[in-house]
């Protein structure tokens, strides 16, 4: 019997296109751009010409030491990497410049021990720590501040996210739970993608290139100001890939194509207030091949989705130890899919953190968030909910204190999230981390964290209909699931030119989901042959290590090796009748995986990339297709022309023609297709 482990037919739909239009805020964009470009000569702002080095510029030269200061805010108050009791990953804008990276699941790549996947043009698995797939629902994704999880399924839409990549700033990673910040669905990691200031673009910024993958993309970005203290940047991006193959060559018929445009106004009110506003729209349209009712037979159909999203910052300093932020943004996804999925969905999310010194020895953030969401979900042959429209609250409020114990050698950070919602009510999330720094550039961590995922729309309401006769009903009494982590850390800098890092952890979770024989406790029986429905039925443990290093070998050769081990222990809980989802989970993420990046500098201004990858086999239960291990490697050759131009050359897969980096484990039908080998050329040019 086959069954839909977590997710809808109709997931497979809501993907990819052959064709794409640029949404409207796009073509704004643009129009904006040929506006600004009349006073681009006589009002050029006076650091362009800094702002267009800068783009161009490498952070090869910097010490590893000066890497180890690289500031992360994602635990709460700014601290460098070498002082964050976390096993936390920086990957700045030159990291992701220097991979060639396309999208943001690329730019993951570079974070030792995350696990990123590519299904097919525009669909990713990536997760931390175990259970990934398409809808890896245990990490939590989020952009300048806004969550890009969806409550729909769990997980991210990786096909609708993306920012221009030269305007990313840096992308922080936390492997483990950021519950006490961040709250529910930070379990097994956070990610947080944050942009640059308007006034650190500048200027022009136009690039663009194709090849055999990537088969043709163009970037454009004009920054300038108003007055002497607000800047602003508007940009569009257009990207067009071809569909993966089929393992027999043929084509699947995943081909994709995404417009996005934007902008962002950052406004320095006075020396201790910042203003920031900044909205994104994109468009996508297109084709996909589909398995799902009425008939189960493969068909192509079509697939939109469009979106667009604002937000509003408000950062204060009330002294040299106290500021607060104020932020509010709103979010709009829409995917149109008229056989399978339709769907509307509105996010409107309030925040306020303040964070403060208390003497010498307590750094204090709290914060209160409220957030509405309201989706309108219409019914199809295929899935089905009870309510076709659904808005669910979310109030929270968080505490945390960094004590220290021992100054600059011993401190304890204590801290709690507290939440409400519709679907389980009240959670709380407390979290303890100790960091001891015995002598200067060597430092141990420990930390004990609880975690919760709460149920999905999905989940609680939803009539899935599959062959021969199943049907998968939501269950209204899903329960969150939880975890208890615990972690070890060291982080050294042992000689001037190399530093490591090393985390372990043990992950004890409860009441994981399930899918269930018989009929839902909550939900009326529509077709009587082989009811099902989720429960919380699985329990179990996982644990594991990362370990990276980075060694300046020359002043022109730098390398970065990586290497993340994991072990998951899954079972039935009393009572349960799931027959496949143990096994399913434990063999979708891969037990090692290993990498090493190497960044060289010639002379004539002449830099090469180079990373090796090996990534450990998926042994997925039948039906589901497994995944052979791999070896690949990705290579970029690039020459800066002059401070403002550079010529790029990216080839990614090498080793192989084709190779299959994961099956789809939430959809049964959805063939498996592989990443094929590929080229691309691309310029770049600012001024």
């Amino acid at each position: 019997m086959k069954k839909n482990k977590r997710t809808p037919w109709v997931w497979l739909v809501s993907r990819r296109g052959k064709s794409a239009i640029l949404p409207a805020a796009s073509g704004l964009v643009l129009a904006g751009l040929a506006a600004a470009a009349d006073q681009a000569s006589t009002n050029a702002p006076p650091n362009q010409t800094a702002a267009a080095d800068a783009g161009l510029s490498q952070l090869s030269n910097l010490s590893i030491e000066q890497l180890m200061q690289v500031k992360v805010t994602i635990l709460g108050p700014s601290e460098t990497v070498s002082k964050t009791p976390a096993a936390v990953s920086v990957v700045t804008a030159d990291d992701i410049r220097r991979s060639g990276a396309m999208n943001i699941p690329e730019a993951l790549r570079l974070v030792p021990g995350l696990d990123v996947a590519q299904i097919d043009a525009s669909q990713w698995a990536v997760s931390s720590r175990g259970f990934n797939q398409e809808f890896a629902n245990k990490l939590l994704v989020l952009q300048d501040g806004r969550s890009i999880y969806t409550p729909l399924f769990g997980g991210v839409f990786w096909d609708e996210q993306g920012a221009m990549m030269e305007d990313i700033d840096r992308i922080e990673v936390i492997r483990g739970p950021g519950a006490t910040l961040w709250g529910a669905n930070a379990v097994n990691g956070v990610i947080n993608i944050i942009s640059k200031s308007a006034q650190d673009t500048q200027g022009w910024l136009v690039s663009g290139g194709g090849g055999t993958f990537d088969q043709g993309f163009a970037d454009a970005r004009y920054g300038g100001k108003i007055g002497d203290n607000t800047f602003y940047r508007v940009y569009g991006t257009y990207l067009d890939q071809a569909a993966t193959p089929l393992p027999n060559g043929d084509d699947s018929h995943t081909d994709w194509q995404l417009g996005r445009g934007g902008f962002r106004v950052d406004w320095n009110r006075s020396p201790d207030d910042l203003l920031t506003f900044q909205g994104d729209g994109y468009g996508a349209k297109g084709h996909e091949v589909i398995w799902a009712a009425p008939t189960f037979a493969a068909r192509t159909e079509d697939v939109e989705l469009h979106g667009a999203d604002v937000l509003g910052r408000w950062t204060h300093t009330v002294s040299d130890t106290s500021d607060f932020k104020l932020q509010l943004y709103y979010d709009l996804t829409a995917r149109d899919l008229p056989e399978l999925l339709d769907e509307m969905r509105h996010t409107v999310d309030l925040t306020f953190q303040h964070q403060f010194a208390v003497g010498d020895r307590h750094r204090v953030i709290w914060g209160l968030g409220y957030r509405v969401n309201s989706d309108v979900e219409a019914s199809t042959p295929a899935l089905a909910f009870a309510a076709a429209r659904q808005t669910l609250n979310l109030f929270s409020g968080f505490v945390q204190d960094e004590i220290a114990l021992v100054p600059d050698r011993l401190s304890l950070t204590l801290g709690s999230k507290l939440e409400n919602n519709d679907y389980t009510g009240f959670e709380l999330e407390p979290g303890a981390r100790l960091l001891w720094t015995p002598v200067e550039h060597h430092s141990f961590w420990a930390s004990i964290s609880r975690a919760i995922r709460t149920p999905t729309r999905a989940e609680n309401d939803f009539i899935n209909s599959q062959p021969p006769g199943v049907t998968i009903y939501g269950n209204s009494g899903m329960e969150s699931e939880q975890l208890l982590a615990y972690e070890l850390g060291y982080r050294a800098q042992p000689w001037e030119k190399l530093s490591f890092d090393f985390a372990g952890f043990y992950n004890d979770y409860d009441r994981l989901e399930s899918v269930e024989f018989g009929p839902s406790p909550t939900q009326p029986v529509v077709t009587p042959f082989f009811p099902m429905h989720y429960g919380n039925g699985l329990a179990g443990a996982s644990f594991g290590g990362e370990a990276s290093a980075t060694w300046k070998l020359t002043d022109w050769l730098r390398l970065r090796p990586s290497y993340s081990y994991l072990k998951m222990n899954l079972h039935r809980r009393p009572g349960s009748t799931d027959t496949t989802d143990v096994a399913l989970t434990e063999n979708e993420s891969p037990q090692n995986q290993f990498s090493l990046r190497s960044t060289m500098d010639f002379p004539h201004d002449v830099a090469f990339d180079f990373t090796v990858r090996y990534v450990d086999r998926l042994a997925l239960p039948a039906p589901f297709v497994p995944v052979g291990s791999y070896v690949t490697a990705d290579a970029r050759l690039a020459w800066r022309v002059s401070k403002n131009l550079e010529f790029s050359v990216v080839g990614q897969s090498l080793f192989q023609k084709q190779h299959a980096e994961a099956s789809s484990t939430a959809i049964l039908g959805n063939p498996q297709t592989q990443i094929p080998r590929s080229v691309y050329a691309k310029i770049t040019w600012q001024f």
